[in-house]
């Protein structure tokens, strides 16, 4: 009976409580980000029982007791029947369905569905703030955003635009209501700028504005050399600077200069000065720029301007008649030169090569030759050579020579042989005469440097001198040569001598000295006519010479 009472007096209650009340606000659905608050409203009118809040299922607290929660609180007017759940600084934990009840009304409201949104942790890039790659190497960049919920959207940008191409992945964490997104953008080695800064922007609907990170990139490299030389142009013997200038990330460490294959030891620096010949012309000045990545080399042949220089010294030939004769003459200058090749004492051009080459030379191709070579506006340089020819003697020597009559008369013989003459013979009459003395007549030679001289000298000139054929021969072991020669009275015969002495006129031959113990007058003609000079001697005597 007892029991039965209880039941009854609860059945009334409840009906009693029931009767009017009416549930006039409930719960909604609610999208909230975490840690900010969130109100979930319930009213109830007519009613004077218990409300109890249940998420997922579960009491929270009847009425205004939710002491279990610290962060939750009832609120609103109770004489209103408000019993509004108010939820400060939201957390994760948050996130479910929440239920409104008042309990001895039967009265619950609908579901409502809180939903917390959690932002993305600030982005990170793996290397940030400053990723360093070597030039040429691609660009990989990864990106992740953590502890999002929803999971986070990652873009990249750069200079204000967005880069496409990144590949992205999600890991939902051991909550099972978070995610972490991470994102690999790979941009090609051609794309790529030092210093260049690029952005990872993670959102979410938590987070619809984004976090961002930024990474600069630098392009690591080895030194880009420039080699310059000042002033131009560069003339032989002047101070010219070559100045090495690098770019380098990371930076230079050191400079190293070369000449050629030498190494210029006391340069550290980034300039190099010195005064010029024509040796840079063919060994470059090189410059070696260091960093921590390696070295670079750049070398620059200077374009130095010099006067011809002997590179290949011709020789002089000594070759047999009737063959070839080849010079070989090689010059170098800068700018570009002319060779000109001539025979000493002539004035044409027999090559503009480095090479002369004689075909079939005769005796008269015999002498010196000069290689010459010019740089226009810079210098002249020249090369004398000699060129022999093997062969019989030639003989070149005056067919009519002079003598005075009465004194010493000589006739000269002059021989070009190669090689040298054997044997030289004079020859007249039923005489032959090679060398020394025999009678009036001497046979000397003499050799220079054109040839040999032979000398037939005649003591005491007769007439019959004046009607004789002298001949000249020469040997060598190619052959001979003979030539003939004649001796001519020099200035032409006494005809006569007018001699006053003593105011008589007297006639006497052309001897020459007249002797007289006075000083005579004399008069004197020749054929061709000519005025005749008698000079008085010792002993009254008296010389005649021709006026000339």
């Amino acid at each position: 009976q007892t029991r039965s009472s209880v039941s009854l007096w609860t059945l009334f209650c409840a009906l009693v409580c029931r009767l009017g009340a009416m549930l006039v606000q409930q719960p909604h659905d609610v999208v909230v980000v975490a840690g900010q608050p969130v109100t979930l409203p319930c009213a109830i009118t007519g009613y004077h029982g218990m409300v109890l809040w249940v998420k997922d299922g579960l009491a929270l607290g009847v009425n205004r007791d939710l002491s279990g929660y610290p962060r939750y609180d009832v609120i609103g007017d109770h004489s209103k029947g408000e019993y509004h759940l108010l939820i400060q600084r939201t957390e994760l934990a948050d996130d479910g369905s929440f239920e409104c009840q008042g309990i001895q009304a039967a009265i619950r409201s609908r579901p409502a569905r809180l939903t917390v949104l959690v932002p993305p942790d600030d982005p990170v890039i793996i290397g940030a703030p400053v990723v360093s790659l070597r030039a040429g190497d691609p660009l990989n960049l990864t990106c992740h955003a953590d502890n999002a919920k929803p999971a986070a959207s990652i873009i990249w940008i750069r200079n204000g635009e967005v880069l496409n191409g990144a590949m992205y992945s999600k890991t939902l964490l051991r909550d099972g209501q978070r995610e972490s997104t991470v994102s690999t953008l790979y941009i090609s080695p051609s794309n790529i700028e030092s210093g260049q800064r690029i952005t990872c922007r993670a959102s979410n609907k938590a987070a619809p504005n984004g976090k961002e990170a930024t990474v600069t990139i630098d392009i690591q490299h080895l030194p880009l050399v420039n080699l310059s030389v000042e002033p131009q142009p560069i003339l032989e013997g002047n101070l010219v600077k070559f100045h090495c200038s690098a770019k380098a990330n990371p930076p230079v460490t050191h400079y190293r200069w070369a000449k050629g294959s030498s190494m210029i030891r006391d340069v550290l620096g980034d300039s190099y000065e010195v005064v010029v010949d024509h040796s840079f012309f063919t060994e470059p000045v090189s410059c070696e720029v260091t960093n921590a990545l390696g070295s670079t080399n750049i070398s620059r042949n200077v374009d130095v301007y010099f006067g011809p220089r002997l590179a290949a010294e011709p020789q002089s030939l000594q070759v047999d008649l009737g063959s070839d004769a080849v010079f070989n003459c090689a010059w170098t200058g800068n700018p570009s030169l002319t060779i000109v090749w001539m025979k000493r004492g002539h004035g044409v051009v027999l090559s503009n090569e480095n090479t002369l080459t004689l075909k079939a030379v005769k005796q008269e191709d015999a002498g010196k030759y000069v290689c010459r070579a010019v740089v226009p506006r810079v210098g002249v340089g020249e090369k004398e050579v000699t060129l022999t020819v093997n062969g019989p003697p030639t003989i070149s020597s005056t067919q009519t020579q002079q003598a005075l009559y009465g004194e010493k008369g000589q006739i000269k013989c002059f021989i070009r042989s190669t090689p040298p003459p054997d044997r030289i013979a004079w020859s007249w009459k039923e005489t032959v005469l090679e060398s020394g003395t025999s009678g009036r007549y001497t046979v000397e030679t003499v050799s220079t440097e054109e040839g040999v001289i032979s000398t037939l000298t005649m003591s005491n000139i007769v007439p019959a001198d004046f009607q004789t054929i002298y001949n000249c021969t020469a040997w060598n072991s190619f052959g001979s040569d003979t030539e003939i020669i004649r001796l001519k009275e020099q200035g032409g015969r006494f005809v006569c001598w007018r001699v006053h002495v003593n105011m008589e006129s007297l006639f006497y031959p052309c001897l020459g000295v007249i002797k007289t113990r006075v000083t005579p007058h004399l008069e004197c003609r020749t054929r061709p006519l000519r005025l005749c000079v008698f000079r008085l001697i010792p002993q009254g005597s008296v010389r005649r010479d021709l006026e000339q």
